[in-house]
């Protein structure tokens, strides 16, 4: 039986502690719980952040300009110095690492999202541990994923996971904000991602989404949306990382679609970001949703931002909910001519036609439970 694979992403926070210093005693907790995994039989990747927490460290504390370039250098020196750490804990234990420093750019090409999968791959079949971290030395906006919650998401879909652990410093998802509402509870199972669930997360700028928990849930949703299981839970709790694979683990648990995405329709769920807006009538939506149909142009009332053919644009609804993301049959010029015409008026509107379907149906992914 093929071994199950874990990803555990750990904030700057959990490594940390809260303080301006990285917490050993607490990271070569966390590897010890991660030897024992490996002991178990189970693949480990880690998502680790704290590469300018740890070059701030290294520097002493220096006092810089509050610039991009500043951070950049920060975390130039802070990401040798890190996986230096991250080398010497591991080793007590016997184990290799290696490190991957991944931008959005790499994840965005088909063919350099499958180069960075086939990497990862390698270091796990060769029983080496992937320390992954986004590449902050070089990304600037543009090519920034932005979030290690959404990244560790992004590198369970490159390294097929069976389970994604995100350590925070918050045992979970709770009905309230906990810092201020006694009655607040832990909620330990979720299965629907809701707008109700958005907004307890952040969505309405409260201040757990302040704290990353908002991320967290968007992380969530990607990587059950590929079959993969995820745990938020607290870094500070005991074993929690040899719990994440029991029954009954810490903090929350987001069960996995049973209907995991195929391989190219995980690439257009983790990949390129969408760069433009297909908002839809409710015929069409009531089509995706419940039929399995492919997006015609008959179904198309407005069209927004700029995206050529073959780039991945977003589904919506008229009162703008997220239905799908897909990758286009026709750049935003011809959508905006074609839009509402049924699919034998295409080529004489346009004088060429790339088929009836604006999206196909094997190029869509849909976002609704």
């Amino acid at each position: 039986m093929q071994a199950k694979t874990v990803v555990v992403k750990l904030g700057t926070s959990v490594l940390t502690g809260g303080s301006q210093f990285l917490n050993r005693a607490h990271m070569v907790d966390l590897v010890r719980q991660c030897a024992e995994l490996k002991q178990r039989g189970y693949n480990l990747v880690l998502v680790s952040s704290g590469a300018i927490a740890a070059g701030r460290e290294h520097l002493g504390h220096p006092k810089l300009p509050n610039s991009m370039a500043s951070k950049q250098l920060l975390a130039a020196v802070g990401q040798s110095h890190l996986i230096q750490v991250w080398e010497s804990l591991f080793s007590i234990y016997g184990l290799k690492i290696g490190q991957m420093l991944l931008t959005r750019a790499d994840l965005d090409d088909r063919e350099r999202f499958l180069n960075a999968r086939d990497t990862i791959n390698a270091l796990v079949e060769h029983d080496i541990i992937p320390i992954v971290n986004e590449n902050d030395a070089v990304a600037t906006t543009e090519i920034k994923v932005g979030d290690n919650d959404n990244l560790s998401a992004l590198v369970g879909i490159l390294c097929g996971a069976d389970t994604l652990l995100l350590l925070t410093d918050q045992p979970g998802l709770f009905t309230a904000d906990p810092r201020n509402n006694p009655e607040a509870e832990l909620i330990r199972e979720v299965t629907t991602i809701d707008e109700t669930l958005r907004k307890i997360a952040g969505g309405s700028g409260t201040t757990l989404g302040t704290g990353g928990m908002a991320t967290k849930l968007q992380a969530a949703d990607i990587a059950r949306r590929a079959g993969i299981e995820v745990i938020i839970a607290a870094g500070s709790a005991q074993n929690v990382v040899i719990e994440s694979v029991s029954t009954s683990p810490s903090g929350t648990r987001f069960v996995a679609l049973p209907d995991a995405l195929e391989n190219r329709k995980r690439w257009i769920l983790a990949g390129p970001a969408a760069t433009g807006e297909i908002i839809i009538d409710e015929g069409a939506v009531q089509a995706l949703q419940t039929k399995g149909s492919s997006l015609l142009a008959k179904g198309v009332i407005g069209v927004n931002g700029n995206f050529a053919r073959g780039e991945v644009a977003r589904v919506t609804t008229q009162s703008g909910t997220l239905i799908a993301k897909g990758l286009v049959s026709y750049s935003c010029d011809d959508m905006r001519q074609i839009k509402g015409m049924h699919s034998k008026q295409i080529g004489e509107a346009l004088g060429y036609d790339y088929g009836s379907e604006v999206v196909h149906r094997d190029d869509l992914v849909m976002m609704q439970d």
